[in-house]
């Protein structure tokens, strides 16, 4: 076993020389297999060990914490503990036993990894692990990366967390302890099938391993296989989705929804998990595939508009070929402005676009579409202003006959509802409408190209 893990570290690079190591010990077998192999193999490294009492079993589950300070006294390695009424947590935070177990412990791990700055925390996730653990998403459903179990090592806290003994069984463990006198602490409630993981331990497991002893090596390479295609994928990914995005704010992503829907399948929805990790931070326990499928069929349906719910507040707006993931009320209108525009200048608008201004002495025949506008100030009234829309907006659309509705414009150039009142409008000092920045400009575009004074205004979305 020593060996096997030797070469699992080795293989994956999973320990540094010299580290500082947090182990995760709760007493049994796993746990202090792993510190008694790490004291005596990586004796480069610092160890500390970090026991959690979740107080499931009153004086039982404390006699553990105590024997686990007692096992670190006698190897002279740092212990770090907590006791934490996860009954209480449970109720306080309306989930599960096993998650709120898990929360509290992972907050302790973090919370003691960056006190002693330590690169990594080791867990004793062994390979039978592994496949109760791919089996178990693989029943009731997971997302991307989370089929293929653990990972051998992930970020997290100020370091990685590392599973060394993944490439072992329950029964490698078991005989290491046996041969090396170690006596763990044994959990009762895992002989009882009150738990799913239980269920799979002592009904599915044995079957599998009876087709074949050596099966944790199949479902370990499986996870090799299924971590590195989804690397590539999810640089393909993010390739792809930097082309659909049309803006990226802190609590709001817009993207455009025909070429999204032109990405392969599996490309989308490892992009709407991009997008829901970022504006997420931690996502909520109640978010599935099941959320992401429906997002799918959302946008491949006909209708220009419509609205989901996500959980945590997200809302999901569709408009046209805009699809926008926002923690905002769409439905409150934003603030009016308007401002004016001096040259030359930089002007920041709310939606998050600009508006350069500047002074240009000759005709800038380098600027073509409707992201950029030339004035004849001997053509209008200054100053120039910009502004938020307003009911009965008109503007005379250059090349065209007459005046046409802003509104109108909006609608036929397909902008989003919620984007409507936040789009800048420049008008003169009379009012007249000069251009919809990016969408429209009006017959008040300079044409003659023999002055010697232009006012030149660019737009960024």
């Amino acid at each position: 076993m020593i060996e096997k893990v030797n070469q699992f570290i080795q293989k994956h690079e999973l320990i540094k020389e010299g580290s500082t190591i947090i182990v995760g010990v709760s007493g049994g077998p796993d746990s202090l297999a792993l510190l008694h192999y790490l004291f005596h193999q990586q004796k480069e490294s610092t160890l500390i060990a970090a026991h959690v009492d979740h107080m499931f079993r009153g004086k039982e589950s404390e006699e553990d914490l105590l024997y686990v300070r007692e096992f670190c006294e006698s190897y002279q390695i740092p212990f770090e503990s907590i006791q934490v009424d996860v009954t209480s947590y449970k109720k306080e935070h309306s989930i599960s036993s096993q998650v709120a177990a898990r929360e509290v412990r992972y907050d302790f791990f973090a919370d003691v990894m960056r006190k002693y700055k330590a690169e990594y925390l080791a867990l004793g996730h062994h390979g039978d692990d592994q496949i109760e653990t791919i089996l178990m998403r693989l029943v009731r459903g997971s997302k991307g990366i989370g089929y293929a179990g653990m990972q051998v090592k992930r970020p997290f806290s100020c370091g990685s967390i590392i599973r060394p003994f993944l490439a072992v069984t329950k029964a490698d463990i078991e005989k290491y302890c046996l041969e090396l006198s170690l006596v763990p602490k044994r959990d009762p409630s895992n002989d009882r099938d009150d738990y799913t993981r239980n269920r799979f331990r002592h009904h599915v497991l044995p079957f599998l391993k009876q087709e074949n002893p050596a099966v944790h090596e199949h479902f370990l390479r499986f996870n090799q296989y299924i971590t590195e295609d989804n690397q590539v994928l999810d640089e393909l990914t993010i390739e792809k989705m930097n082309k659909v995005m049309k803006r990226n704010g802190e609590n709001d992503i817009e993207i455009e929804i025909s070429p999204f829907l032109a990405m392969p399948k599996s490309l989308q929805r490892r992009g709407i998990q991009l997008i829901l990790n970022y504006l997420y931070k931690e996502l909520p326990h109640s978010l599935s595939a099941v959320h992401i499928d429906n997002l799918i069929t959302f946008l491949e349906s006909n209708h220009p508009s419509g609205e989901l719910h996500f959980p945590a507040g997200l809302r999901i707006v569709k408009s046209y070929d805009s699809c926008t993931y926002t923690y905002k009320d769409c439905k409150e209108k934003p603030s009016p402005y308007r401002f004016r525009i001096d040259t030359p200048g930089l002007y920041k608008l709310e939606d998050g676009s600009e508006i350069k201004s500047q002074i240009r002495k000759d005709y800038p025949q380098a600027l073509v579409g409707n992201d950029c506008f030339v004035i004849d100030p001997d053509t209008i009234h200054l100053p120039i202003f910009v502004r938020t829309r307003k009911v009965g907006d008109k503007m005379t659309v250059k090349g065209m006959n007459g005046s046409k509705k802003v509104k109108d414009i909006f609608i036929d150039e397909k902008i989003p509802l919620h984007r409507r009142d936040l789009w800048p409008i420049v008008e003169d000092e009379q009012g007249e409408v000069l251009w919809l920045p990016g969408l429209k400009k009006s017959s008040y575009e300079a044409t003659s190209k023999t002055k010697s004074n232009y006012i030149v205004l660019q737009y960024t979305q």
